[in-house]
């Protein structure tokens, strides 16, 4: 069913059916707009429909089902996504623009997000609660144990078309939810490829619809009172006008940043240098997490400001099929073109444009600004593009309250070979991360991952997630005095 080397439209996933509809949709290729990646469908609302009564019938059946089959389900998928990691590579090359070699990356950590899954969903533990702290509650003891929250509505993101998806995909099927996911509608492609291995995994009918839909279906999906949960990762603005409309349902938001990276004084330039260069403009900077405030400490600013734009003039701008590109397309003209205005802007207000600056199409050359004043879109905003911003500072302190300076929270980069500064940034920050001696972009699947203020609420990361996933029970035993 590859739709990469075929005209024909995928079909999509509903409820363990491959089906089609009345509204087709066309995935473009960022890097050559001319040239589609591939096609499929959107659900129409019958078929929404169907999915949502298809999870909420599942969900007596995945409720129950033993920790042995949902972890062997989980390793299932994971060894099939092992099993097509260069297929899905190039899809998500194709209708996501990200570099190959990223793309592979991408697909060699949803392996590992699935058998994360499932090591998670045979260690689901309870503990047990001393209640006798009192006379009136002699003879007590408290145990509690983790249930499945119920049917989970899901939507995901294009710039990580894989993992970000298995973030949500995962988890559910390790604390026994129904999911209906909405797969972005720029690159779906990839999550309906994973569907086929997801087919044959042996899970209840009904358990995982992957739909792609329209924006109005999927505000249907976020008010639908049969969701228990809805799990969201996006843009800020949509992100907390859904949690508006959700209702009572359980809701996880995780949103955008502007990550911002002290490089300390003590810093190893040359790690310093080499890891920013990833964090700034790896993907295009289409990244969350990607770097785009940069606060240097002044003894150093001449020499990293000039050992930074020298790597930068080496990455390779180019065709995402390339093992050789460091830096693809943006993921569509409408990016290019925002990301251009608010370089202008940027340079109308006093900034001073180092490198860069300018679009080509779709794709936007790295770029790095100084002397921007913090009112400035691409400081106060998600840039969500291939650009940093960089400003010099005095004091750590100084940094530190720069870096807070935000609507965001969600990670920061230190680069210091001072314990006592590390620690004062882990105590000090209000972000979700604080990452020492590497940059804000870093993540592994396993570890609690989100972020704080306009950057979202709750955590990802496969133990973080089922525990959202699930409520918490106790039972309380009661000896007879």
């Amino acid at each position: 069913m590859t739709t990469t080397t075929s005209t024909k439209p995928h079909p999509i996933y509903l409820a363990g059916r491959w089906v089609e509809s009345s509204d087709p949709l066309e995935i473009s290729n960022p890097a050559k707009p001319d040239e589609p990646a591939g096609s499929t469908f959107n659900a129409t609302a019958d078929q929404y429909e169907e999915a949502v009564q298809a999870a909420v019938r599942a969900f007596e059946t995945t409720r129950t089902l033993p920790a042995y089959e949902r972890g062997r389900i989980l390793r299932e998928i994971s060894a099939g996504i092992r099993n097509r990691r260069e297929e899905l590579g190039r899809t998500i090359a194709l209708e996501a623009g990200k570099p190959i070699r990223d793309a592979l990356v991408e697909v060699d950590r949803a392996v590992l997000t699935f058998r994360l899954g499932a090591e998670e969903a045979e260690r689901m533990v309870g503990e047990t609660i001393p209640l006798d702290l009192m006379p009136a509650s002699k003879g007590r003891m408290g145990i509690t144990r983790r249930f499945a929250i119920g049917p989970v509505a899901a939507i995901s993101p294009f710039n990580f078309p894989l993992n970000l998806a298995a973030h949500k995909l995962a988890p559910a099927i390790a604390a026994g939810c129904p999911i209906v996911l909405k797969p972005p509608s720029k690159d779906p492609l990839t999550m309906l490829t994973v569907a086929e291995i997801v087919d044959t995994a042996g899970l209840p009918e009904g358990a995982v619809s992957i739909l792609p839909m329209t924006r109005e279906l999927g505000d249907r999906m976020v008010e639908d009172e049969r969701f228990k949960l809805l799990t969201f990762t996006g843009s800020p603005s949509v992100g907390w006008r859904m949690k508006e409309r959700a209702g009572k349902k359980k809701v996880v938001l995780e949103l955008g940043g502007n990550a911002g990276v002290i490089v300390d004084k003590s810093a190893d330039l040359d790690w310093a240098v080499k890891r920013i260069l990833v964090g700034a403009f790896a993907y295009a900077g289409q990244v969350c997490i990607s770097v785009q405030r940069m606060f240097v400490h002044e003894s150093i600013w001449e020499d990293f400001l000039g050992r930074l734009v020298e790597g930068a003039k080496g990455l390779t701008v180019g065709d995402p099929l390339d093992p050789n590109t460091d830096v693809g397309p943006m993921v569509d003209d409408k990016a290019a073109s925002r990301t251009q205005r608010w370089v202008e802007e940027a340079v109308a207000l006093g900034g001073k444009v180092l490198l860069g600056g300018r679009a080509d199409g779709n794709f936007f050359a790295p770029t790095v600004l100084t002397d921007v004043p913090v009112q400035a879109q691409v400081c106060s905003n998600e840039a969500f593009a291939p650009l940093v911003v960089a400003f010099p500072f005095s004091d750590f302190d100084e940094a530190v309250r720069a870096v807070n300076d935000s609507f965001f929270g969600l990670q920061t980069g230190v680069f210091t070979n001072v314990l006592d500064h590390a620690w004062q940034a882990f105590g000090s920050l209000e972000v979700g991360g604080v990452i020492v001696n590497d940059v804000p972009t870093y993540r592994i699947d396993h570890m609690p991952y989100g972020g704080v203020k306009d950057s979202g609420l709750g955590r990802e990361g496969l133990r973080w997630s089922i525990e959202d996933m699930t409520e918490l029970r106790i039972m309380v035993l009661a000896s007879p005095q």
